[in-house]
């Protein structure tokens, strides 16, 4: 009993220590922004953009291809933001059945290319760095695996750590004939990594040791989520008590209470991301919580919106008050700056970025009137 304690104790410390942390770095000065992007499909982009970010006028400057890479879809930045991650969504590295990841160095405004190593499977769409900075992780989607990978002197990745190729099938023959991992999550106390299949219903929790990046399965070994309902974005509350989980297929987010020792996910809330009558087709695609963990913000591809829930700070069940026009069409992904104060979205279809105003008392977002055109931004990352 009293060896659990101690352990109890101990992750607590080690949860407050990290946050500590995370606060540190959000609150570091922006002035850099950088987009990943679609290359193919009749897009005229070539990789990563670059942006500088003006926090008091909520104005973005292009600064033109930051590094010319394929399908950087996702994007990662190390703790210390001297380094960036990108998945490469392809199908194909140098005739492997696989997608790839991609190292960069940041140089003033631009990226210098360090590696590129194989995802372990085809279409990477996720990609996530541990709170230490020694770990990246990859969710690929077309191959429906994840992978984790040490990161070496220099920045540089590792060929895989650890690897697993997930097998099955969901409830829906159309969206879940196969698995689809969707997301890779670090815990805010970095003992445990989180991986998203959407086409599972599934959400595998893992232990992590940073040290290696090695990954070992959790007991119980995963979250089943609602049958249909496609876990495909993942979020923590700051306070590391709750997650929110979003459903791709079902439009719906699940409130879940986690439970940090033994690295369990319990559903207490699972609600809409649509407006009131919404009946046509939609996915949703990316949720994210504000650094004081008083709102929870979601996308919606179809109804293109932004979902605005207030958070109850007592269960961290979700309240709807928000449902704002992205501004374009296909709002892939969205980002809120280092200060709270604005929220920045990456329509993919209408390839615009469009900037919110962020009320931060009330958690409402207004449109600032300030767009900016990029062909096919599906990830938006601050640094």
């Amino acid at each position: 009993m009293e060896n659990t304690s101690r352990r109890s104790f101990l992750a607590k410390i080690s949860a407050l220590a990290f946050s500590a942390r995370v606060r540190g770095w959000a609150a570091a000065p922006a002035g850099l922004l950088f987009a990943g992007t679609y290359t193919d499909k009749g897009s005229t982009s070539r990789g990563i953009y670059g942006f500088r970010w003006d926090a008091d006028a909520g104005t973005l400057t292009p600064l033109g291809l930051a590094a010319a890479t394929v399908n950087p879809s996702f994007l990662a930045l190390s703790p210390d933001r001297r380094h960036l991650y990108a998945v490469n969504e392809t199908d194909d590295f140098h005739g492997e059945k696989s997608g790839s990841v991609s190292s960069f160095a940041v140089a003033g405004d631009k990226l210098r290319f360090i590696n590129v190593v194989s995802s372990k499977g085809g279409g990477p769409c996720n990609i996530a760095v541990d709170y230490t900075g020694k770990a990246v992780f990859v969710a690929n989607y077309d191959g429906g695996s994840a992978a984790s990978f040490r990161v070496l002197p220099g920045g540089g990745l590792s060929k895989a750590v650890s690897s697993f190729q997930y097998t099955g099938h969901g409830a829906d023959p159309e969206r879940q004939a196969a698995p689809h991992t969707h997301c890779t999550t670090v815990s805010r106390d970095n003992r445990y990594v989180l991986v998203n299949d959407l086409g599972l219903d599934r959400v595998s929790v893992y232990h992590l040791d940073p040290r290696t990046a090695l990954l070992t399965a959790n007991t119980p070994p995963w979250y089943d989520a609602l049958p249909g309902s496609g876990p495909r974005n993942f979020t923590f509350h700051p306070s590391g008590r709750w997650a929110y989980s979003l459903n791709e297929i079902a439009s719906t987010l699940d409130v879940l209470a986690w439970d940090s020792e033994r690295g369990t996910l319990t559903r207490i809330q699972n609600i809409s991301t649509l407006p009131e009558g919404f009946k046509t087709s939609n996915t949703a695609a990316t949720v994210a919580v504000d650094s004081a963990g008083r709102f929870v913000y979601a996308s919606n591809r179809g109804a293109n919106c932004i979902a605005v829930f207030s958070i109850d700070d007592r269960q961290g069940t979700l309240k709807p008050i928000q449902h704002v026009d992205c501004g374009g069409k296909t709002p892939r992904h969205f980002a809120l700056d280092p200060g709270n104060q604005w929220l920045l979205v990456a329509n993919q279809d209408s390839s615009n970025i469009v900037v919110f105003a962020r009320n931060a008392r009330s958690g409402l977002l207004t449109p600032s009137g300030n767009q900016y055109p990029l062909s096919s931004p599906v990830c938006l990352v601050f640094r």
